[in-house]
């Protein structure tokens, strides 16, 4: 056994027995973590790690192929659900995370939406990404985009509008978006490699209702109108399209439109009770890859009514 092969089977018993972080393995052996990462793979391509798929992975590996070839999909990653429905974002999040940074290399501009799931990921990433990440945000409402204090090492800079995210009228938002800080911003969106996005439901723990920014009112109104849930906090139907109310003319956000025209869109949301939210946002064809709980997936391929 050579020395890369010898590096191959530390680095997989490290990962794969004692659960160690790629950046904890990278750590110990003295390499990058990209090197971490190549030896990890390598070591699947000779045979050092040799997978058995047990039952559960099966479905899960079954339910991403489906997702992916009913909403024309460039990607899939589905994650087993939590016994604790408490812990769904956070494990969607952490699955984010690594799903985006074995895609990124060196410094990379990311676009972030406004969320809660979407805060974990840009956590998760900044913490333990090996090149310092910069994020743009997708809309107004500077407070989701903040790290959390608790994180330790955060390895992003952040390029954020200035701006709440809803405003009182449409004048003060169309005043707003034309003031070069916020367009300097705007200008970055085309240009990242890709762009992480929540998905939010019509239900009372909506990060926009718990936040204060829209009332119940607010909500029954926009459901009256057929909302079934938001993406970037525009409002949308059970097809996709936008629900028209103000609150549409008086939200600092990335138009739908944009959305649409950018490339490696990823959306991160999970839970039973966003089913219906995520397949309106898969049917306007917003996403290109999706990731997600297995519950959450079963619930939505359910009601698509697609044939085994």
């Amino acid at each position: 056994m050579d020395y890369e092969e010898i590096l191959m089977a530390k680095a997989a018993w490290y990962y794969y027995h004692d659960e160690l972080t790629q950046v904890q393995i990278s750590e110990l052996l003295g390499l990058s973590r990209m090197k971490v990462i190549k030896l990890l793979e390598r070591a699947k391509q000779v045979g050092i790690i040799q997978f058995r798929f047990r039952h559960d992975s099966e479905k899960r590996l079954e339910a991403e192929q489906r997702l992916a070839a009913q909403f024309a999909l460039k990607d899939c990653f589905v994650v087993p659900s939590p016994p604790s429905p408490e812990d769904v974002n956070n494990n969607v999040a952490k699955a984010a995370s690594m799903y985006i940074s074995s895609r990124i290399t060196g410094e990379t501009f990311i676009n972030i939406g406004y969320g809660d799931t979407t805060s974990r990921v840009l956590n998760h990433l900044a913490i333990n990404a090996e090149h310092t990440i910069s994020c743009v945000s997708l809309t107004g409402g500077v407070s989701y985009y903040l790290p959390d204090a608790r994180s330790g090492v955060f390895r992003s800079r952040l390029y954020l509008i200035p701006t709440p995210l809803i405003v009182s009228s449409e004048e003060v938002a169309a005043a707003m978006k034309s003031e070069k800080l916020v367009q300097d911003v705007r200008d970055l969106v085309p240009l990242s490699s890709l762009s992480v996005i929540g998905i939010g439901a019509m239900n009372d723990k909506a990060t926009v209702l718990m936040s204060g920014l829209l009332t119940g009112n607010d909500f029954l109104l926009l459901k009256r109108n057929g909302a079934v849930g938001d993406i970037l906090s525009h409002f949308i139907n059970e097809n996709g399209e936008a629900v028209s109310t103000d609150l549409e003319a008086r939200t600092i956000s990335t138009s739908l439109d944009t959305l649409k025209s950018l490339h490696n869109v990823i959306g991160v949301a999970a839970g039973t009770a966003k089913a219906e939210a995520i397949r309106a946002v898969l049917r306007g064809g917003y996403l290109d890859v999706l990731i997600t709980d297995e519950a959450t997936a079963e619930a939505i391929l359910k009601s698509e009514q697609i044939p085994q």
